[in-house]
């Protein structure tokens, strides 16, 4: 895990607010916020002293954060945490590595969706220059995640890893990830639509933008993987992933 986590919390439409140990000034409720948490509640919330705000514990339980003092520089709230997370969303995500600004929005959209393992592979039509980018950085992989955990009022950062030669993979590797689930993979030119409201744990397998060459759906399929479709519409990675999600769940 990085250090000093809560540095990478940005600006964006916080529907939560995560909160570290760093951040506690004394034994576990009231905190301390500066920087860009602190701004956010400032220019976006427009709070002030007394309101109430949600917040979450990283790694911990959600609640409520009460303002009890706030000025331009320091907001510091007396914090509980009396519910649990939402419930993890029973899949995993094995994806291709998509182009980095394709990354990010994936990231922070499965990440609010409550999926918790995503595993990044290579295949043939995955430029190699991807796995040099800085999207995948631990903090910019992390920065990404936080978003969706903010979005979706959760605290659990997904984990993701990272794979670069496909064959030793999928033979390896792939069929110990997907024993006790459904496995999926999204191919356009299958006959097989995704099926609805699986009730099973699902592995769910998504290429390159242009898609599996025939090879790789071969070995895929032996691995175990079913190849199915939303119909003859082509759709894009972060467009294609949230319409599967929404329809195996």
């Amino acid at each position: 895990m990085i250090k000093n986590i809560r540095n990478f919390i940005f600006d964006s439409d916080m529907n939560l607010i995560l909160i570290f140990k760093e951040d506690f000034i004394d034994e576990g409720r009231r905190v301390c916020l500066t920087g860009r948490r602190h701004e956010h509640v400032l220019k976006i919330h427009r709070a002030s002293i007394g309101d109430r705000l949600a917040v979450g514990l990283y790694g911990g339980g959600i609640g409520v954060g009460k303002i009890v003092e706030l000025d331009e520089n320091t907001l510091i709230m007396d914090v509980i945490f009396d519910r649990k997370v939402p419930g993890a969303l029973p899949l995993t995500l094995v994806m291709a590595l998509p182009r980095p600004i394709v990354l990010k929005r994936v990231l922070s959209t499965v990440s609010a969706f409550g999926v918790k393992r995503i595993v990044l592979f290579h295949a043939r039509r995955v430029e190699k220059s991807f796995w040099k980018s800085p999207a995948l950085r631990e903090e910019n992989l992390t920065h990404q995640l936080i978003l969706g955990l903010e979005q979706a009022r959760d605290t659990i950062l997904p984990k993701v890893e990272m794979r670069t030669a496909f064959k030793p993979f999928v033979e390896d590797e792939l069929p110990g990830i997907i024993g006790g689930t459904r496995a999926f993979v999204a191919h356009p030119e299958s006959k097989r639509k995704c099926p609805y409201n699986v009730d099973h744990p699902v592995t769910l397998v998504i290429g390159p933008e242009g898609g599996f060459i025939p090879y790789e759906i071969e070995k895929l399929q032996k691995a175990g993987c079913i190849p199915v479709s939303l119909g003859e519409r082509i759709l894009r990675v972060e467009s294609v992933i949230p319409a599967l999600l929404s329809r195996i769940f």
